[in-house]
Parts: C-alpha cells; sequence; structure tokens
C-alpha cells in the first residue's frame, strides 16, 4: 500500500534553490534512508513531507487516514511533567477508555440495573464490544510498552517520577525519541536519531525499527546504523532525488556501478558522433556520397545527446604526516582514577592499558563512563586522582575536541589557521583551507558563522598542520557527512603514527580501529579486533556466562561430568555460530553469481556482443562456469539448513 508521493517537488529559499523535481514514494513497511552531503536540503525535505514545511511547485498525495510522526534533529522534550506522566500522555485515549470501563463495570453492580434485564444485557453487550476494542488498541499491554522503550532508551535505572525540566539535552531528546516511538504512526520519520546515543542503545533502536509495522524514513550520517536499519535509499544530490534498491552499503556500489556505466556510454556515443561527423565532412561534397552523408547528418540531428555523467560533488582532501616517528612504546596507563571531588564516586577506575606505536585504538563503552574524561586527562587538560600515565620516547600528541573548543570564534576562517603559522604564504594557507572546501571568500567567514560540518573541518585543518605522530580524537565523525567521513577514514588508515579515538559511529571504528578497549566505571578490558570482533566475542562472552548459570543449576555431585556437559554445549554453540557464519557466506555468494550471471545475460543480447564469436564464447563459458558453482553452493546451502 502506498502511504505517501512526492512528485517534482521544488523549494527555494529567496533566490537559492534547495530542492527541485523531488519524487519519493513511501510504500507500507518500507525502511527509507535519505543521504545526502551536509546542505543538500535532506532535513528540508523531511519538514516538508512532515508538514512542517511549506513548498513551492509539486504535489505530496498522503491518504487522509495516514498518520505520521516526525522527530527534528536534536528535539528535546519539554514539559513540567514527570517521566513517567509524559509517557502516559500518548495513550491518553486508551486511559480514558480504560475510566469509561471502570464506570461500566461501577453500573453492572447496581441492583436496580439488574433487575431490568434488557438493560441490563444491553449494558454487557456494549461493555464486551469496548472491552475488545480496548484490548484490540493495546489497552492491557501499554503500560509495557513505555517500560520496554525507556528500558531501550536506558531510563530503566531512573525514578519515573523524575520531572523532565531536571534532564539533561541529551536525555530530553531520548525522551522525545521514546514518546514518537510509543505513539506507532503509519510513517515514521527520524532526523538523526542517533544523536545521543551509545551503541547499546543504537542496537536496540535497530532491533526496534526492524520490527516496527509502519514505513520508516531517516536521514542518518551513521552508516552502521542505516545499513542495519535501511531497505531503500534516495540520494539528494545537485538539488535532485535519485533511488537506489538496498541499504547504503549496496547504494554505494550501485552508485559506483551506475556512473562507470553512464561514462561507458557517454564515450561511446561520443566516438559515434565522432565518427559521423567526420563521414559528413569527408562525403558532403562528393556527389557519389552527398545523399549517404546527408542521411548521417540527419541521424546526427535527431539523436538525443548525452550530458557527461555527473561525478561526485567536489570532496574535501587532506592527509595526516609525522614530523618524526616516536619511539614502540607510545603510552602507558596504570591503575588510572578520576573523581571531580573529593568524596564523590570516580568517573572510571583501575583503568590499565598499553598503547604501542601504530596501534589504533577504539575507547568504547557506555554513556558517562569517561571516556572524553580519560582523553582529557591523558592530555593533560584534567589531573588524575590515582594512578600514572607515562608517554614514549619522542611522543607529539594532537588532540582533536568534539566541542570545538580550541578553536576561536571570534576569528575568521583565514586567521583561525594563519595565526598559527605566520610564517608561510597566505597563498599556501588558502590551498590548505581549499582542500577542506573553503574557498573564495569562504575563508573570510568569521568562525562562528560555521555550520558543525564547516567547525569539524576547519578542526581537522589545523590538526593536519600540526603533524604530530599520536592522534587522540574524540568523536571526530561527528558533524561530517557521509562524504566527508570517507576522506577522514582514508587519511586516518595511511596515517604512519598511532591513534588513540572515542566514536560511537561503528562503522567508523570498523575501518580504523585494530584494537578495542571498552570501558566501565571500574575496570577495562582489551579486545585484539575491529567492532565486529569485539561484538562478537562480547556474545560469546554473554553465552559462556549462560551456560555457566545453567551448569551452577544443573551441578551434580559427579564434577567431571558437569565439566564435560558445558564443554559439550560449548562446542555446539560454536558449531552453531560456524554454520550461521557459512550460511551468511553462501548467501552473499550466491547473490554475488546471480548478478554476474544476470550481467553477462545481458551482454550476449548486445548486438555487439553476440557478433563478436569470441567475447559471445567468453561469456557463456562464464556463465556456464558461474552457474555450476551456483548448484554447489544452492546444495550446500540446503543441507546446513537441513542438519
Amino acid at each position: 500500500m502506498i502511504l505517501m508521493q512526492v512528485n517534482n517537488l521544488t523549494k527555494q529559499y529567496g533566490a537559492e534553490l534547495i530542492l527541485s523535481n523531488i519524487k519519493i514514494e513511501v510504500q507500507s513497511n518500507e525502511r527509507i534512508g535519505i543521504v545526502g552531503r551536509n546542505g543538500a536540503g535532506k532535513s528540508t525535505l523531511l519538514k516538508i513531507i512532515a508538514g512542517q514545511l511549506s513548498y513551492d511547485e509539486g504535489m505530496i498525495h498522503r491518504p487522509k487516514d495516514v498518520t505520521i510522526g516526525y522527530l527534528a534533529q536534536d528535539t528535546g522534550l519539554e514539559s513540567n511533567q514527570s517521566i513517567w506522566q509524559e509517557m502516559l500522555d500518548v495513550f491518553r485515549h486508551l486511559l480514558e477508555q480504560e475510566k469509561e470501563l471502570r464506570n461500566m463495570e461501577q453500573m453492572m453492580g447496581d441492583s436496580s440495573l439488574i433487575e431490568n434485564e434488557k438493560a441490563y444485557q444491553q449494558l454487557l453487550s456494549s461493555y464486551d464490544q469496548k472491552q475488545q476494542e480496548f484490548k484490540t488498541r493495546g489497552g492491557y499491554q501499554y503500560e509495557a510498552d513505555i517500560k520496554a522503550v525507556l528500558n531501550g532508551l536506558h531510563f530503566a535505572d531512573y525514578d519515573l517520577d523524575t520531572s523532565i525540566n531536571e534532564l539533561s539535552g541529551g536525555q530530553k531528546t531520548r525522551l522525545a525519541l521514546g514518546k514518537l516511538l510509543l505513539s506507532k504512526p503509519d510513517i515514521l520519520i527520524l532526523d538523526e536519531p542517533t544523536n545521543h546515543l551509545d551503541i547499546e542503545t543504537l542496537s536496540w533502536l535497530e532491533n526496534y525499527l526492524n520490527n516496527y509495522k509502519g514505513a520508516v524514513v531517516i536521514v542518518s550520517h551513521d552508516r552502521y546504523f542505516l545499513d542495519k536499519t535501511i531497505n531503500i535509499v534516495y540520494e539528494i544530490s545537485r538539488n535532485r532525488s535519485t533511488k537506489f534498491h538496498g541499504n547504503y552499503s549496496k547504494y554505494l556500489e550501485q552508485k559506483a556501478a551506475n556512473y562507470e556505466r553512464d561514462v561507458k556510454q557517454y564515450e561511446k556515443q561520443k566516438a559515434e558522433i565522432k565518427r559521423l561527423e567526420d563521414f559528413v565532412q569527408k562525403n558532403i561534397v562528393r556527389a557519389s556520397t552527398t545523399k549517404r552523408a546527408q542521411s548521417r547528418r540527419k541521424q546526427l540531428e535527431k539523436m538525443d545527446m548525452m550530458d557527461r555523467p555527473d561525478g561526485d560533488e567536489a570532496s574535501a582532501k587532506f592527509s595526516f604526516d609525522i614530523t618524526r616517528r616516536s619511539g614502540n612504546d607510545v603510552l602507558k596507563i596504570k591503575d588510572l582514577a578520576f573523581q571531580y571531588d573529593d568524596g564523590e564516586r570516580p568517573i572510571f577506575a583501575n583503568l590499565s592499558f598499553n598503547v604501542s606505536r601504530q596501534d589504533s585504538i577504539a575507547l568504547v563503552g557506555p554513556n558517562g563512563v569517561g571516556k572524553t574524561t580519560l582523553l582529557k586527562t591523558i592530555i593533560g587538560d584534567l589531573k588524575t586522582s590515582a594512578g600514572t600515565i607515562q608517554y614514549g620516547t619522542n611522543v607529539q600528541i594532537g588532540y582533536y575536541d568534539q566541542e570545538q573548543t580550541r578553536i576561536n570564534s571570534k576569528k575568521k576562517v583565514l586567521s583561525e589557521l594563519w595565526d598559527d603559522y605566520p610564517t608561510m604564504n597566505e597563498k599556501d594557507i588558502r590551498t590548505v583551507l581549499g582542500n577542506f572546501l573553503f574557498t573564495g571568500d569562504d575563508v573570510l567567514k568569521p568562525v562562528s558563522a560555521l555550520s558543525g560540518g564547516e567547525k569539524a573541518r576547519l578542526a581537522l585543518a589545523k590538526l593536519m598542520m600540526e603533524k604530530t605522530n599520536f592522534l587522540i580524537l574524540d568523536e571526530p565523525t561527528n558533524h561530517l557527512d557521509l562524504d566527508s567521513k570517507e576522506v577522514l577514514e582514508a587519511a586516518l588508515i595511511d596515517f604512519p603514527g598511532t591513534i588513540l579515538f572515542v566514536s560511537h559511529d561503528r562503522y567508523f571504528i570498523n575501518k580504523i580501529a585494530s584494537q578495542i578497549i571498552e570501558m566501565q566505571p571500574d575496570s577495562s578490558k582489551v579486545y585484539l579486533g575491529d567492532y565486529d570482533y569485539y561484538v562478537e566475542k562480547k556474545q560469546e562472552e554473554q553465552e559462556l556466562r549462560e551456560l555457566n548459570e545453567q551448569q551452577h543449576k544443573q551441578a551434580s555431585p559427579v564434577v567431571s561430568d558437569a565439566k564435560l556437559t558445558f564443554e559439550q554445549e560449548k562446542e555446539l554453540k560454536n558449531e552453531q555460530r560456524r554454520k550461521e557464519r557459512r550460511i551468511a557466506e553462501i548467501e552473499q555468494e550466491i547473490e554475488q553469481l546471480e548478478v554476474a550471471v544476470e550481467q553477462n545475460e545481458k551482454q550476449l543480447c548486445e548486438p555487439e556482443v553476440f557478433q563478436d564469436h569470441e567475447k559471445s564464447l567468453e561469456l557463456t563459458e562464464q556463465n556456464e562456469k558461474n552457474n555450476q558453482l551456483l548448484e554447489s553452493l544452492m546444495e550446500e546451502w540446503e543441507q546446513l539448513h537441513d542438519d
């Protein structure tokens, strides 16, 4: 069922065109991601389809009974009510129905009504009908729904009678998200819903959205989140929209393949035009060939000329280098603790780990565990309460602050960089800024007028200029659009020094981290791998804990038999995980082979290919091999499912 259609939508702010001829369709249960550069108009589009903003041209069609829920970026819940009462407001219609049912129950106990059999039967019938309606609309589970959402958004340990006015901005944002999720609209529209969520809460939200019964439209810079939740992508670029099927990773593959195809078609047409023009020029004046030349000229005039395909929009270009190499031991932390005031509970304690040259380490842990505080103690902004921090030989620290407090908002962009390197030529400073997309008069803007993404790029430009060998980064991908994140990743992957960073961007962690350090309030643990490895090991640890608990409950007097049972169960669990991983690998291989077979068959239908016997034979042989491999993989897949 189509819930909404957007046709030829156009939006301008004054003379500036923001969106042009946008086409979007939202169907039941679809999971749509809207992607594009910062400033492309994504948030504007969400406000328009949510009915929060007008548009200049086009049409939006939505059936009257289709409901919409919209969450803007960093929207905090402002209310004098308690957490619980605010969530209950979503179910006000059920509370009124419940009150009506209680009144009807009291009426049933009225002896005078009981004596009037006809009236009593009518009351019973009405009560049964209203009770069934109450049940169907969730009347017996709304309190459980509220608790489930609040627990998922990390309010399980809060006093739910707490006034919302007493909460932080991030907590108010999470509650606004929770209230919207509980309202369960037909179309759920979320603008950057992952802001202020830690990794555990992100995983919960992914699972919640995957099981959501309505349609979901999301704008997010969290690529891991998009990969887990969406199945359709609309890219907003150069004011227009383009539709892609699949998650974010599939979108990148399709976009690259489409561009390569369009370039080949353009070059092929260009060569054909050149051939026809040369023929016309050489043969138009000859009596014997002039008719053929005129025919070719008409062919040229009727030809639908292709424009050169648009490549990617301008991207930042930078790399991190070092002036000198550090020693092998970069940082040693032993039994570190921090607390703001004596007598208060420490933010963290008993923290110990080592950092070696060329390590790339991600710090993860729940919000409030002190990840940013730890980074500030390492760079010396905060004083530790206990433990030691030992720096290695020739270690030079470069720090990226997520709040960008080290940028002077009173300066102009050019001065912010040039004042640190006064001996450099203005041209060279402008070149550096140009690589971070500050061109022309942009460099004369005051820093205070920059957007969050622009400030982030300026901070990265300053960090690049320092050429330090130990980068300490606090949420470096915040405020960056998807393209800028990829450029940053490429620069950090090629960095010859050492990296210690905090990030909630799981895609970024996967790309950059060679180790994960999980912080807890009173401990830390090192995992030698990327984020996916860390999740897998955490799952194994959880399974082992559950097995241990089960073993403890079912312990028998014969210890050796109990141990054997534990080992057997552990092996069964491991075997099941191996089987599931192999099934996922086979499904991916089958999908790739089916795409290859389809592409080869399309090529075989092209005249220039099937007339080329060698090329046709080569493609046919490839398809025979691919089909044989497909058959073999399908047999293995079926066998694994049957076991």
